[in-house]
C-alpha cells in the first residue's frame, strides 16, 4: 500500500513538472515526459487497480501509444509543404479511437431504454449544442489545414464533444461519485483539447500552453479517480417527501 501511495505521488509530481515544462515552452521535453507519465500510469492501472475496465485499459493503451508517437514526431525530419505527414494522421486517429473507447465504455454502462425515455429533451439539447460547438471550433482553423486534415480535425472535435455529452448523460442517469468524477475528467479533457487547438493554430501564447497542460493533467487525475470506483446502479434523485401528519 505504501509503495502504491508513493508511486501516485511520483506521478503527480511528474505531472506538475510536465505543466511547468509546457509553461516555459519546453515542448520537446514536455512531450517526452508526458509519454513517460502515461506509460507509468497505464502500467500502474493495469497491475494495481482493483476495479479494472477493459475499455478504460484500452483507452489508456491507445492514448499512450498516440502520445509516444507525438513525442517521436519531434525527432523526425521536418515535413515539407508538398509531403504528407503520415505520423500526424496516425497519431490523431489513435487519439480519436481512444476517446471512442471511452464513449463505448459509457454506453455499455447505460440502460439506453431508460435514458432515452427519461432524458429525451436534454439529449436533443446536447445534440444541437454539439453540432454548434463542433462547427464553431472547427471553423476557426479551416485555413490552417488541408481538405483531409479538416475532415480529421472535424471528426476529432466531434468525438471529443460526443464524449463530453455522453459523460453528462451518464451523470444525469447514474447520479453517483463515479459518474461525477468521469464528467469532471471529460470536461477538463475537452477544454484541454480546445485550448491546445487555439495554442497551436490561433494564438501562440505560452500561457495557453500552461493552461492546456494543467487541464490535461487534471483530466487524467479525475479519470483515474473514477476508475477506482465500482460501477453501481443509478442513485435515485433527491425528492422532497411530504411529512406524515399524525392524527391527534
Amino acid at each position: 500500500m505504501l509503495v502504491n501511495k508513493i508511486f501516485k505521488v511520483v506521478l503527480l509530481l511528474l505531472g506538475g513538472i510536465y505543466i511547468l515544462l509546457q509553461g516555459f515552452a519546453k515542448e520537446v521535453e514536455a512531450a517526452v515526459l508526458s509519454a513517460v507519465i502515461l506509460l507509468l500510469l497505464t502500467w500502474f492501472y493495469s497491475n494495481k487497480s482493483v476495479y479494472r475496465s477493459k475499455f478504460f485499459t484500452s483507452f489508456l493503451v491507445v492514448f499512450t501509444i498516440a502520445q509516444v508517437l507525438s513525442a517521436i514526431a519531434w525527432f523526425t525530419p521536418k515535413i515539407m509543404e508538398n509531403e504528407t505527414d503520415y505520423l500526424y494522421y496516425i497519431t490523431n486517429i489513435l487519439f480519436v479511437i481512444s476517446y471512442v473507447l471511452l464513449i463505448i465504455k459509457t454506453i455499455t454502462q447505460l440502460n439506453l431504454k431508460v435514458v432515452f425515455s427519461e432524458l429525451t429533451v436534454p439529449i436533443i439539447v446536447l445534440i444541437v449544442l454539439d453540432v454548434f460547438c463542433v462547427s464553431l471550433i472547427s471553423g476557426t482553423t479551416e485555413g490552417s489545414f488541408s481538405y483531409y486534415q479538416n475532415i480529421l480535425e472535424y471528426t476529432y472535435n466531434a468525438v471529443v464533444m460526443a464524449l463530453l455529452s455522453f459523460a453528462l448523460v451518464d451523470y444525469m442517469y447514474r447520479n453517483n461519485s463515479k459518474s461525477m468524477l468521469f464528467l469532471l475528467g471529460t470536461i477538463f479533457m475537452a477544454f484541454s483539447e480546445i485550448i491546445q487547438l487555439a495554442y497551436f493554430y490561433i494564438l501562440s501564447d505560452d500561457s495557453l500552453s500552461f493552461v492546456y497542460a494543467f487541464f490535461l493533467v487534471m483530466a487524467f487525475f479525475f479519470l483515474y479517480a473514477q476508475s477506482q470506483y465500482k460501477v453501481t446502479e443509478p442513485i435515485a434523485a433527491y425528492e422532497d417527501e411530504p411529512l406524515e401528519v399524525k392524527n391527534s
